[in-house]
Parts: C-alpha cells; sequence; structure tokens
C-alpha cells in the first residue's frame, strides 16, 4: 500500500512540475496581486469642473478622438503646481515637439534614432524575461525575481557619486550611503 502512495506522490509532482513549466503569457518578475476585490483607485481620474465659455465663438473646434478641455491633466497639473509653465505642455501627443524644445531633441538625436526604439526595446525586454524568470521553486512559489534578473543592469548611485566627486564634478548633497553607514 506504502509503494502505490509513493508512486502517486511521485507522478503529482512530476504533474506539477510540468504544469508550472509551460505557459504562453508573458513572463512575470514581480508577480504582485491585489488583495482587495475592488476597483483601483488609482486607475481612477476626476474630470475638471465644467465652465462655461463668455462668448459661443470662443469654444474650440471639436476633434473626433482629440481631447476636451476638462480631460484631466495630469502631467501639465503637476508642472502648474511646481511653478512651471503649463502651457509648454504638449497635450496631442508624445510625437509632437514643443517649440522650446526642438534643438534639445536635434541634440539628443544627433548620433541617429531609431523611430521603432520603443518595440525594439520591448522584444529585447520580453525575450530577456523569458530567459530569466527564475528558478524552478521560485516559480512554483511565484517569488519576486525582478531585482535579482536586472541586478547587473542596475546603477549604483553611491558608486556613482563618489566617482562623479573624485571627477572633480560637482555634485549636490545626497543621504549617506546605508552599505557604508548602516540602516538607520
Amino acid at each position: 500500500m506504502w509503494i502505490m502512495d509513493s508512486k502517486a506522490a511521485v507522478a503529482l509532482i512530476a504533474l506539477l512540475a510540468v504544469t508550472a513549466c509551460g505557459s504562453k503569457k508573458a513572463p512575470g518578475l514581480m508577480n504582485i496581486r491585489s488583495t482587495t476585490s475592488g476597483p483601483d483607485e488609482f486607475a481612477i481620474l476626476p474630470g475638471k469642473p465644467l465652465q462655461s465659455p463668455d462668448f459661443s465663438t470662443a469654444l474650440p473646434s471639436p476633434t473626433p478622438g482629440g481631447t476636451n478641455l476638462i480631460d484631466p491633466t495630469p502631467k501639465a497639473d503637476a508642472i502648474a503646481a511646481l511653478g512651471g509653465n503649463p502651457a509648454r505642455v504638449n497635450r496631442t501627443g508624445a510625437g509632437n515637439i514643443g517649440r522650446g524644445d526642438g534643438s534639445v531633441v536635434n541634440h539628443a538625436r544627433r548620433f541617429g534614432a531609431s523611430a521603432n526604439i520603443r518595440q525594439t526595446l520591448a522584444a529585447e525586454d520580453l525575450e530577456f524575461r523569458r530567459k530569466n524568470k527564475g528558478k524552478l521553486l521560485e516559480r512554483l512559489f511565484s517569488l519576486t525575481v525582478y531585482f535579482s534578473a536586472y541586478e547587473k543592469m542596475s546603477l549604483n548611485q553611491h558608486r556613482e557619486l563618489a566617482r562623479f566627486r573624485r571627477l572633480g564634478v560637482k555634485t549636490p548633497s545626497a543621504p549617506p550611503d546605508p552599505e557604508v553607514y548602516g540602516q538607520q
């Protein structure tokens, strides 16, 4: 009887191992799950209050698929709250460049620019995540492997700060390195 139970246990373990390996969805390295069944409160953006213009001729012409005057503009609102000019924020899309930013963008593109860089990086990152999705037990128990997978690509901010200071570059003050001075 004990032999039958051990064979069933081995078969069950083998079945679990095979089902843990096969997945068609994109590999997720963070494994973050919501513990509530309610809506995501951060996904809701309240609209701006309705305003009545002084004259009906002051209304902009309708643009199908465009933005409305009462649509939320969190980026422009943040710029205004920090003392900037929210009128310089591009509301029509990320592809258009503002009047004052053309020279900066041209300087950044001086060595060439790829029009599909986002798609290229997304494909390369997907391939990287497929290759680095963690060890068997990490996948089986849905442990986060994000930080260990991308550790070689991360920047040590305190080491870079020390390097810049050795080179004589003026740097702002920064909190001390917790690895050197201990956690506080």
